[in-house]
């Protein structure tokens, strides 16, 4: 089974940059579609962005489109999300989940593998 290791997070004033970094064991990361997700206290888990496995695939959530951009680098196991005009309602922790075989999904039940988390504040 992968394992996913969450790294970036941490507190920015309201219009600032994360980049948040998505380590994965496994020598069939290229062959799956990795997505993020976030849930902030008394919520529910809810999807961020996610890419299929070639990267030429992506989608965002509604509330994200524009500001924040997911890559994936096949040959390092790893997948980026880089998140711009951070807002404090983007204050989430925020997972990385592999998702299926192949194509990218919005669905949280498609993902099957999650790492730990990372915790993302903006607040001024």
């Amino acid at each position: 089974q992968v394992q996913l290791v969450e790294s970036g997070g941490g507190l920015v004033q309201p219009g600032g940059s994360l980049r948040l970094s998505c380590a994965a064991s496994g020598r069939t990361f290229s062959s799956y579609a990795m997505g993020w997700f976030r849930q902030a206290p008394g919520k529910e888990r809810e999807f961020v962005s996610s890419i299929d496995w070639s990267g030429n695939i992506k989608w965002y959530g509604d509330s994200v489109k524009g500001r924040f951009t997911i890559s994936r680098d096949n040959a390092k196991n790893t997948v980026i999300l880089q998140m711009n005009s951070l807002k404090p309602e983007d204050s989430a922790v925020y997972y990385c989940a592999q998702g299926l075989r192949g194509p990218a999904s919005t669905l949280l039940e498609n993902y099957r593998s999650w790492g730990q988390g990372t915790q993302v504040r903006v607040s001024s």
